[in-house]
C-alpha cells in the first residue's frame, strides 16, 4: 500500500458493510486515516499491502508482528465490488505472505462473535478457535463477545 492508495481503501473501510464489523464504526476521516497511514506505513513491524488480481485492486491486508518469535495478526477487508470468491484468495495469499515472506511462526485473528462469515472464513482457512473474549468489546450500546484464532506455520503447511 502507498499513499495513492488511501482514498480507495479509505472508501472502501467506510462502506457500511464493511465498517459494521470493525471495532471502530464510525465514518473515519480522510485526516484521520492520513494519520493513521503515516503512523503505521513507518512501523518495520508492519505489512500494508493491496491486494490486486490483474492489477486490479480489491482488498487490503494488514499484518503485524505483535511479539517477539513470529507472533503476528491481521486484518483484512474486501472491496464492496469485489467478485464472490475474492475473500478466499485474498486470505490464501495472506497466509502465503504472512508465513513465506514476512516469516511468522504463527498468525492471530480475531472477530466479533457476531460476525459469523468471518468466524467461518478463519475456519475454512485452517485458523483454530483459541478462545473467547467475553464481552470484549463495546460500540457504545452493547458489549460484544470477540472470537479469537491462531495459525501456525507448521499447521499452514500442512494444508499446503
Amino acid at each position: 500500500m502507498n499513499e495513492g492508495d488511501l482514498d480507495l481503501v479509505l472508501s472502501w473501510r467506510n462502506h457500511l458493510e464493511v465498517r459494521r464489523y470493525m471495532y471502530t464504526q464510525h465514518e473515519i476521516t480522510r485526516e484521520e486515516h492520513a494519520r493513521w497511514f503515516a503512523r503505521t506505513s513507518q512501523d518495520p513491524e508492519r505489512h500494508l499491502l493491496m491486494f490486486e488480481i490483474d492489477t486490479t485492486p480489491l482488498g487490503f491486508i494488514n499484518l503485524h508482528q505483535i511479539a517477539s518469535g513470529g507472533i503476528g495478526d491481521w486484518g483484512f477487508y474486501v472491496a464492496p465490488h469485489a467478485p464472490k470468491g475474492t475473500g478466499r484468495t485474498l486470505g490464501l495469499t495472506a497466509l502465503r505472505y504472512a508465513f513465506e515472506a514476512a516469516r511468522l511462526h504463527k498468525l492471530c485473528g480475531q472477530a466479533l462473535a457476531v460476525n459469523e462469515p468471518s468466524i467461518r472464513f478463519h475456519l475454512n482457512l485452517g485458523f483454530q478457535r483459541e478462545g473467547v473474549l467475553r464481552q470484549q468489546h463495546f460500540d457504545g450500546q452493547k458489549h460484544y463477545d470477540v472470537v479469537c484464532f491462531g495459525l501456525l506455520v507448521s499447521e499452514w503447511h500442512l494444508a499446503n
